[in-house]
């Protein structure tokens, strides 16, 4: 076998583009590397040194403090809530309506279509929605947070496209066995469909999980914060003054270590799912973007 000789310059060139994207990395590493550490050090060490590369005594007394609290362990389970069901809402409503607009033979099939190319192009705004919010009296209801974003119009279209893969046959075989149009969904095309809808499940869950803004918006009951919001608190905030307890006597360890241990809590749950869905992510998230 003929092996091709690399010239010099090509060699300096493999080796500064290595370079490069290695300081890249670790600049992109670094911050978290640092959040991490910070909350892991000893409250005296860090007071006593205030920057830390490596700490010479780990403690977790940062988690320790936040979980002893009632907002912390509260907004977590608002986004757990919030990730759970929303996305298992997300996922029925979107690969329900994707199935149903790829049947040729369902009526009015091109309006649906033309009216999901319409929320997509336009938006109603934050007042109109917001307005919405409110005449269906979900103000301060954790279920404005998931009933807006129950269906994507990106998503359904993917979606669609991925169905419209499937060769129409499995569901006649399905009828020819006596199973109806549901029960070819349920048992034959949902099974097949598990790499996309493990790669929009993850789309949906990371977006159930950030939820911020809108939360910000309809959420004024402190109680039902997701962690995002009482995160955004805490990064603004000087003191403890947030997360404390009535009365509460505990000593709190240095605010900054309560805000780099609130930061790695809250990617925390991103960073340990990902792993176990990486083997549907990347056939998942290319079906249906190229239709042949």
């Amino acid at each position: 076998m003929n092996t091709v000789k690399r010239s010099l310059a090509d060699k300096i060139g493999s080796f500064l583009n290595a370079l490069l994207l290695g300081l890249l990395a670790l600049a992109m590493f670094f911050p978290l590397y640092y959040v991490f550490v910070v909350s892991l050090t000893d409250p005296g060490e860090y007071l006593a040194r205030r920057f830390v590369w490596f700490p010479r005594n780990w403690s977790l007394d940062a988690y320790r403090y936040l979980l002893s609290t009632d907002a912390f362990p509260r907004s977590l389970g608002n986004s757990a809530f919030l990730a759970t069901v929303g996305t298992a809402c997300s996922l029925a409503v979107s690969a329900s309506l994707a199935y149903a607009l790829s049947q040729k033979r369902m009526m009015l099939r091109r309006a649906v279509l033309i009216l999901i190319m319409v929320t997509i192009l336009f938006s109603p705004g934050i007042i109109p929605n917001y307005l919405l919010i409110r005449e269906l009296g979900l103000i301060d209801n954790l279920a404005s947070l998931i009933l807006p974003s129950l269906a994507n119009g990106w998503t359904v279209l993917l979606m669609k496209n991925f169905f419209d893969s499937i060769p129409a046959e499995i569901g006649e075989s399905a009828a020819v066995d006596g199973g109806g149009a549901f029960r070819a969904w349920i048992s034959i095309v949902l099974p097949l469909s598990m790499p996309a809808l493990s790669a929009f499940g993850l789309f949906y869950a990371v977006g159930y999980w950030n939820q911020f803004f809108s939360a910000l918006l309809y959420l004024n009951d402190a109680d039902k914060w997701p962690i995002q919001v009482l995160l955004q608190n805490m990064l603004l905030s000087a003191s403890n003054v947030d997360l404390a307890q009535p009365g509460e006597q505990v000593q709190a360890p240095p605010n900054e270590m309560l805000k780099m241990a609130a930061v790695i809590v809250a990617v925390l749950p991103v960073l340990a799912v990902y792993p176990f869905l990486q083997k549907h992510f990347a056939k998942g998230a290319m079906v249906g973007a190229v239709k042949g």
